[in-house]
């Protein structure tokens, strides 16, 4: 049997990983030993396997994740006030699919940022569309949409994604109209999708640090009662001062 022209079709259908297999089946005499069904099989068992990691990066790429972080590299040392058997069940995404939200806090410096990325970065490894904004930046980009026609777009891309990060929510004042832009974001997604939230200021101080308390209600009122709450800490140093040391540590040694 001439193998070369069903690699050709295969490779003009984009069916490359299928093609390789086949190559790789016909190379290796142990091969004769399955059956057709078997062989078959493995060929398109890898075909899959090129399709789902192919579908992954491309997730991660949309995802736009502030740090390349994952649930395997966290530091679960006791002053940062990380429950480890909390972090490890919000790994396997049923809040995901529970269209639950996580909100995280604590000061400058504790990896907020980092333990939002991984959990998303986790969900996209398992499948769910992701998208990482920082709020202040959010705002600004929102302001400029409505003037340039980019707002129901921009709007879509917030409200259809399976988990929305909403990074240093609160970080400076806001005003009623940015609440307003909160609220829709908030509305659109409530019991549809998942959100994760960062925000120096502890989960109480929300309502005191906005403006419009009727608005401030009705945030957070979507946003709270179907959370799960971390709350992290700093004892010494901050991550990212421990992550410089351990940079330069890593630097002396190489030099």
């Amino acid at each position: 049997m001439l193998t070369q022209p069903t690699v050709d079709k295969l490779n003009a259908m984009r069916l490359n990983a299928m093609a390789r297999s086949f190559m790789e089946q016909t190379a290796n005499p142990e091969m004769a030993r399955l059956t057709f069904e078997e062989r078959f099989g493995l060929i398109v068992d890898q075909q899959m396997t090129e399709l789902e990691n192919r579908r992954m990066k491309n997730r991660l790429k949309s995802a736009k994740l502030r740090l390349s972080a994952c649930i395997e590299d966290i530091d679960f040392r006791k002053d940062r006030g990380l429950d480890r058997s909390l972090i490890m069940s919000l790994s396997g995404n049923q809040w995901v699919r529970r269209r639950l939200n996580i909100l995280v806090t604590g000061p400058t410096g504790a990896g907020k940022s980092y333990l939002a990325c991984a959990l998303a970065q986790k969900a996209c490894r398992d499948g769910h569309g992701t998208l990482y904004q920082r709020f202040p930046r959010l705002l600004q980009d929102l302001a400029l949409a409505r003037h340039d026609g980019r707002y129901p777009k921009l709007m879509a891309s917030l409200v259809k994604c399976e988990v929305l990060i909403l990074d240093d929510l609160l970080i400076s004042s806001i005003s009623r109209d940015d609440q307003r832009e909160l609220l829709e974001i908030i509305e659109e997604r409530y019991d549809r999708k998942s959100t994760i939230i960062t925000s120096q200021l502890p989960v109480k101080s929300w309502h005191d640090a906005m403006q419009d308390p009727t608005l401030a209600d009705a945030i957070l009122d979507r946003l709270v009662h179907n959370a799960y709450k971390i709350e992290m800490d700093v004892k010494g140093d901050s991550m990212r001062k421990r992550q410089r040391s351990l940079d330069q540590q890593a630097d002396s040694m190489t030099n």
